[in-house]
Formats: structure tokens, sequence, C-alpha cells
């Protein structure tokens, strides 16, 4: 068998999963929205259907007060059951296996009726919350156990309690965020009664054939956060309790220290669920970057857990465990952790997509049905718009070729790829090679093509991207002056003492590629550059940080007066920006260019003149379109996609998007 721990079924007992994969929780706004409960049942029936062991859904909140906005689901009495029930019946139908996760805000809560064990306002919410009364904690478990019974109505094969990431059971656990003195606060004992009966009447009720995960923090990474010694007591209350399976935590969201994103090596956090499974008998769950077969075999190998979480990457490929049995990994589309269109999508309020995968989360508007009338079909430029285009066309049985100036195919991918933190890009690039072949898109490389060629193809699709905009600056041909392509393929180096005229996406990673000092960054290298301690020695799981000197003088420059990175991700813009900091790069705003000469930089701040004496200035001044071939061809089938179509505002997860939606109209 390929990958048998992976693999190999998990008997609880009562029921088996059919191998040692969870779908991690992942809120995507379907629950709220029209027809939503409809689509969830689409959605996690095609993960069941890939193969997946076991699913926990999308928060589900047990009362008004636990609702982390005022719209989100809720799970309250018999009215909600029949919503549930769709996916449960969805997802039984493929013979597949789904628990609800319960989540309390508590003091994360964006809506009024903010509660929490004490009146202290959370760093990331501007509402500080109400503190419960003894009774009204009661009221609380009261309405935890309620919930996991409708679940259990509804259908499902359990629960999840969300017992981390210092949502509200997490609040009552740590020191810092629970300051009482009656029977839910003081002594240890005391902080975890509430998750302890939480679970205790929870069994109780649902009775012994039903499964419950309880969601454990075993690294706060926030300032007096749980002991070893605490995780390790508060696992075994579990055990007691009645938790069929404990499932890891890492970090609150209030933290400063990525858990989940690109920049975080797969498996980094893995090893943290070991201390746990050596102390009980429960089966533990391992999580938090875990993206590919290799890395979820090699934790199970080292006996850091009995189950491998994965979120997005199922997301990103609904079939990865169906694909990981058959031997076909290399298939695999793989989360790259950019966040872009799954967590940066909640954030404003949209359903959650993937980048890598336009139809997660859209399985019911959206599909690649086979055409009637395959068509030749020409794709010039094999970036990000022009692969997924080729791709998903040839999918429906198109017949398409691939045209691409360059020696390979993926465009700005080639320079993703490079810069530390988003080596998963790599994958990407392997996963389009796979398919493009498997679906026989014919790619022609290092050819450039002319409309006069063009015009025999029934449709032509022109994705040739963009190219970067060269402002208008006094001395911009100086030999100082280079492109940020340049930089990132090493056709150019950066001296010791660099301007970058631009504070975007691309300037960020550019900033990140030349002060780097670790290749590749393992998780070792990362946990000391933000201060992780992995072994858990001191409570929290944070240590000191001590930086190292930087290997360049670095200077960002922005013409808006904001703050640099203001349009990055919101999940992942304070990463860069606190990585850039530690790295002491001067972020400048409010720039205006008066010229280039051997002195350096000639600018003005807010009117204050001021030279700025580099020797590399690199250009991020965004970007224009680089189409080259539609005013030749006939309008009616001819097709611009992705930055050739508009360079304002795209990156590859709408260029990717764009392609999809041609794909299936075309």
């Amino acid at each position: 068998m390929y990958y048998p721990r992976l693999l190999t079924p998990l008997d609880l007992g009562f029921t088996q999963l059919k191998n040692r994969v969870l779908m991690g929780s992942m809120h995507t706004n379907l629950e709220e929205a029209k027809n939503g409960f409809k689509r969830l049942a689409s959605f996690y029936a095609l993960r069941a259907e890939g193969g997946v062991g076991l699913i926990v859904t999308g928060g589900i909140s047990p009362n008004v007060e636990g609702k982390l906005a005022p719209n989100r689901a809720l799970m309250t009495s018999s009215n909600d059951v029949k919503d549930h029930q769709l996916i449960t019946q969805a997802v039984h139908n493929v013979e597949g296996k789904i628990c609800m996760q319960i989540l309390h805000a508590g003091r994360y809560a964006y809506q009024k009726q903010i509660v929490a064990p004490s009146p202290l306002q959370s760093p990331i919410i501007p509402l500080t919350p109400r503190e419960l009364s003894s009774v009204e904690v009661e009221q609380q478990i009261s309405d935890f156990v309620n919930t996991a019974v409708l679940a259990q109505d509804a259908g499902y094969d359990g629960v999840e309690i969300m017992g981390s990431e210092g949502y509200l059971i997490n609040q009552f656990i740590v020191k810092t965020t629970n300051h009482r003195q009656d029977e839910w606060g003081g002594s240890y004992q005391n902080r975890i009664r509430f998750a302890v009966e939480i679970v205790k009447q929870t069994r109780l009720r649902v009775g012994k054939n039903f499964i419950i995960i309880f969601r454990l923090s075993m690294l706060d990474l926030v300032d007096n956060g749980s002991s070893l010694e605490e995780v390790i007591m508060l696992a075994k209350a579990m055990e007691l309790a009645g938790a069929t399976i404990i499932n890891t935590g890492i970090g609150w969201h209030e933290s400063r220290v990525p858990t989940i994103a690109s920049m975080v090596p797969p498996g980094t956090y893995a090893s943290i669920s070991q201390y746990v499974k050596s102390e009980i008998a429960l089966p533990i769950v391992a999580s938090n970057r875990i993206n590919t077969p290799e890395v979820a075999e090699n934790i199970l190998e080292n006996d850091w857990a009995d189950m491998i979480s994965m979120a997005r990457p199922l997301l990103a490929d609904s079939h990865f465990v169906v694909k990981a049995k058959n031997n076909k990994a290399e298939e695999i589309n793989t989360c790259i952790g950019c966040n872009q269109a799954c967590l940066d999508h909640i954030f404003l309020n949209k359903v959650a997509t993937c980048l890598v995968n336009p139809f997660a989360a859209r399985e019911e508007e959206l599909a690649l049905h086979p055409t009637n009338k395959p068509k030749h079909i020409a794709v010039v430029g094999a970036g990000p718009a022009g692969m997924a285009f080729s791709l998903y066309a040839a999918q429906r049985g198109h017949h398409v070729q691939l045209f691409e100036a360059e020696d390979s195919i993926g465009g700005q991918f080639n320079l993703a790829k490079r810069i530390p933190g988003k080596e998963d890009f790599y994958q990407t690039l392997r996963y389009f090679r796979n398919q493009l072949a498997k679906h026989k898109v014919k790619v022609h490389l290092n050819t450039l093509v002319d409309a006069a060629k063009l015009t025999a193809f029934d449709e032509v699709v022109i994705a040739t991207g963009t190219k970067a905009n060269l402002p208008d600056i006094g001395g911009i041909e100086h030999p100082s002056v280079v492109s940020y392509g340049d930089i990132l393929t090493g056709k150019k180096l950066a001296g010791n003492n660099v301007a970058i005229i631009g504070a975007g996406g691309i300037a960020f990673d550019v900033a990140e590629y030349i002060t780097n000092t670790v290749k590749p960054v393992d998780a070792n290298a990362f946990a000391e550059h933000w201060g992780i301690d992995l072994k858990l020695r001191s409570n929290g799981g944070l240590k000191p940080v001590s930086y190292e000197e930087p290997i360049r003088n670095v200077f960002m420059l922005q013409r808006k007066i904001r703050k640099s990175g203001a349009d990055l991700g919101k999940t992942t813009g304070w990463i860069h920006r606190t990585s850039l900091k530690n790295k002491k790069v001067s972020m400048l705003a409010g720039v205006d260019y008066e010229k280039i000469d051997a002195q350096g930089l000639h600018i003005n701040i807010r009117k204050k003149p001021r030279v700025l004496n580099v020797d590399t200035i690199i250009l991020c001044a965004g970007q224009v379109e680089n189409d080259l071939y539609s005013q030749g061809l006939e309008p009616e089938k001819c097709h611009v996609i992705g930055g050739a179509h508009l360079a304002k505002g795209i990156d590859a997860q709408k260029a990717i998007e764009e392609a999809a939606l041609l794909a299936i109209r075309i």
C-alpha cells in the first residue's frame, strides 16, 4: 500500500474511520449564504467521495453570544436541524463521516452580545466583553450540550468542541484571559472545569456511540499561555470526561507568530502532538501546514500522531486521498498556504474558495461539463491564466495548443517560487505540467506566434500577462536601476545598499528575497526566527528572539501616505511587514522621486529633499497589460484574460478564476 500509515483505518471502538485523514474545520461563509447548506452538502460530499476519513464542518455557534459576527450560523433549536440534514445525508450517501464543530467566539466575537470569562478586551477586536456570571457559565455549558444533541439529531457522526485558537473555552483555560475568583477561575483545575464539564455533560446526553473531538490548544503562542504539564493534564481530563479524539490547536488568533501561512515550513508544528500522544490512549491529531501525503506519512511514521488534519489542502484538491491511495500524488493540486482566496475572503465576508482550485466551495455554480462541440483553441501565454484555461478547456474536451515564449510554463509563478516561504509554487507548477500532459494539451515552449498563425484556430485566448511599469523618473536608464524580474531570476545581483521603488506584493517579495539569510528555511530555523519553543519548555511556547544583523541596507519606497503593504492579504500582511521590520528594512511613505544619478536616488519625503546613497534600485512600481495580439485578431473569437486584460489589481487568484469562467462558457 502507498502511504500505509496514512491510509490505514482507525478503529474508534464503536465505529471505524477508513483512513487517518481528518478534514479540519474551515468556515466557508456558505453557512450563511443563500442556498448555502445545499452548496455545503455538495462541497463536503465531494471531499467524502475523494476519500477523507472524517470531515469536520466550519464552526457553528451554540448561542447568540457565541457568534463571531451578527450573521453567523447557529444550532440552537430543531428548526436548524433540517438544514444540516442536507449535509449529513449527502456525506453519508457517499459513505463518508462528518462531525459538526461547535464554536463559541467569546471575546473574539465582533457583535454586541460579546461575553468572556473576564472583561478583558482582545487586541484584535475593538469591543470589551461582558464577564459571565457563574449562573451564565452553567448556561453556556448547557447550550454547548444542546447543540451537540441537535447535531446528533441532524445525523452528524459526532461533534468537535472548539477548545483552542483563543476562543471562549481557551479563554477559560489560560490565566491571562481568566481572572475569575470563583469555581471557574483561579487554579488550573478550576480553569479547565468549563471545558471538562462541556465534554462530560455532552457524553452523558449523546451516549457512547457518538464521536466527540476536543480541539485542544497545545501551543498557545501567547504570553503566559498553558505549560506542557497543563496541556497534558487537560488531555488526560478530556480522556476521563469522554472525548473520542484529541485534535491539535496551534496558536491563538491574536498571536504574532505565523501558524498556517505559506512561510511556515510544512509540518513545522506536527511534533507538538507527540507530547500528548505518549500520555493518553486517545487518538491524537497533528495539524497545521501539512499539505502533501509524504509529509503526513512522515509524521505518522515518527509516531507523533495517530491522524493528520488537513483543511486547506482538501480545499485545493477534493480527491487528495484517492490520488494518494492510487499512487498518483503527482496529480494532487497542492495547497500553497497563500490564504488569498480562503481566509482572506472570509475576512471580506465573501465565500471562501482557493487560488489553485477556483471550483472549491462553488461546486453548485461552477462545473466543467463535457462540451458537445469540441473546438481547436490557441492559448498564448503559459502563466497562471494561460495554464489554467488550457487545462480546464481540455478537461471539457476541447483541443488546446498552448504557446509560450519562454522555455518553461508558469509565468510569474517561476518568480514566486524563488521567494523564501513560497517554495510550494514548485508544487503548483508540477501539478500543471502533469495535468496539461494528461489532458493532451500541446505545449509549445520557446515559441513566438503571430496573428496570422492564430487565425487558423476556432478560438484564441490571450493570456500574455503583464509587464513591469516603468516609472517616469529622470535617470531611469542608470546602470543601478534593475527590474524585479532580473533580481529574482539571478540575472542581476543586488548591492549592499538597495532602494525598492514600490510597496506592493512584488516589492515585499523582492525585499524578502534579498534580505533572506537562511535558504531553505526548515522548521527549526523558522522556529528560531519567530521565537517558537517547539519543545514547550516555556508557558505558551514563546521564547526570546535574537535577530541577525541584516545582510543589506534596504529602503522600501511608496508615493502614497499609508502603511506599506496596505493591499496585502488581511491574514498575511502583518507577517510580511513584521519579517521585514525585523530585518531593519526602512519603509518610507509619501515619496516623490526626483532623479537617479551617480549619487543615488534623489527623493522628497513630504517636500523634504533627501538622497539615498544606494548602489541598486529595484523597480516594483506596478504592472501594465502585456497584450501583444488581440488587435490583430477577429474580436468575436479572441478572448483576453488575466493581466493581459487588466493589470490593475490582478493577482494569480483572479487570473485563474477568469480562466475558469471562460473555460466554462467557451
